[in-house]
């Protein structure tokens, strides 16, 4: 389908000084649907490219049907989006990237979402059937069908990808689907934008987001970050808060802090039901995210499911120790007991009660929190972008095995 950039065969390791010695760089496509900072494919997508853009002997096309950022300095390749029928989607998309790289001839193309042949797959998710029949519960439609069919074509065993599995929990469900990627197969966890915690001013932060909300300065905040309540499990939170107090109606002031976007009224009818309404504050949608963090000690997001959650990383930069379900993928990144709490599959609002009492004290929390800082701070998107490029060196060499 393409030709591939022949690199010459050196001890280095770094793309850059294999590709030094050739008149033309290294020219990869990369595949997203949607080009933009919001999502976690499209978030890695974003941070990776436009790091690899900047090294020297690298070329990023950008292949996508929505463009909601400049591309600058990718260069861009906008393919048509089908809006009906839905159920086709799939392979519309799969096919139009097809026709885009027939007529381009990249060197390498580095996928995030579901096409037909490519080089290096990113999962952020898991196998779609799996998906749709384990997590879902629902029997697969034509939607469905159709997109575990272009899945299945680009993971063949003819020529399977070097795929990057976004954490252990999205790689053991891939590998339990497709086994024969065992040895093209590695985890590489998303990063997070540190610089945003770096510069931004904790103490100040604290103070004014606290005081906009009426919490006092001592008050304990445990703050919920998502854009989807149900899944990332608000309900389980708010009951695990109730059932905190009502095991400790004398302990610590707690406060919860809700960002993000969902069902506010149903989940403050929830809060009322349990008598805590006056505890709990819904701040929506926040583009200075890292502000909030700093106000909180605490993080909460005991998912029913989730591949990674960066929620969790940048929390972890924040210095709060998460509180997390075993179905979160950032439990990679956690020392259960020591940088944060991993509570069951399943929790309940016992295993949350017992998880906030845990953190509330002040000599654990603070503890907690500093190793988890610790652990955030090497997970740059620059670190990753650098894993990235060693992974496309591979890739074009053709060494898919033992990545």
């Amino acid at each position: 389908m393409r030709q591939r950039g022949q690199v010459p065969q050196q001890s280095s390791n770094r793309l850059s000084a294999h590709r030094v010695k050739e008149a033309a760089p290294l020219k990869v496509a990369v595949v997203v649907p949607k080009f933009s900072r919001i999502g976690g494919a499209e978030a890695f997508a974003y941070e990776t490219s436009n790091r690899l853009a900047a090294k020297s002997g690298i070329e990023i096309h950008i292949i996508a049907n929505r463009f909601d950022t400049d591309p600058m300095p990718l260069i861009p390749h906008r393919i048509p989006h089908l809006g009906f029928p839905r159920a086709l989607r799939p392979l519309f998309f799969a096919y139009m990237v097809e026709r885009t790289v027939m007529k381009e001839g990249f060197d390498l193309i580095h996928s995030h979402d579901r096409i037909f042949s490519m080089d290096v797959l990113t999962m952020h998710g898991i196998p779609h059937l799996t998906w749709t029949k384990e997590v879902r519960r629902k029997r697969p439609s034509l939607f469905d069908k159709l997109q575990s069919f272009v899945e299945s074509r680009g993971l063949s065993e003819q020529k399977p990808p070097i795929v990057l599995s976004v954490s252990s929990l999205v790689q053991e469900a891939v590998l339990r689907r497709y086994p024969h990627l065992k040895s093209s197969s590695r985890v590489l966890h998303p990063g997070a934008d540190l610089e945003r915690f770096l510069q931004c001013d904790s103490a100040s932060a604290r103070r004014d987001v606290r005081a906009s909300r009426d919490i006092a300065p001592s008050d304990i905040v445990l703050l919920f970050v998502g854009m989807n309540f149900e899944i990332k499990r608000l309900d389980l939170v708010l009951r695990g808060v109730a059932e905190f107090f009502k095991q400790r109606p004398s302990g610590p002031v707690l406060k919860v802090l809700v960002v993000g976007k969902g069902d506010e009224g149903k989940y403050k009818r929830m809060a009322s039901e349990l008598g805590i309404l006056k505890d709990v504050h819904f701040a929506g949608p926040r583009k200075d995210i890292e502000r909030f963090y700093y106000a909180a000690d605490i993080f909460a997001m005991p998912s029913s499911f989730d591949t990674f959650g960066i929620a969790v990383l940048e929390a972890m930069a924040a210095g709060l120790p998460p509180i997390i379900s075993e179905n979160v993928g950032a439990r990679d990144i956690l020392l259960q007991g020591e940088s944060g709490i991993i509570l069951p599959a399943h929790p309940d609002k016992e295993d949350l009660a017992e998880a906030i009492r845990i953190t509330c004290k002040p000599e654990i929390r603070m503890k907690m929190g500093w190793k988890a800082r610790s652990e955030a701070f090497t997970h740059s998107w620059d670190a990753v972008a650098d894993e990235m490029e060693a992974v496309y060196l591979k890739a074009v060499k053709g060494a898919r095995g033992d990545i």
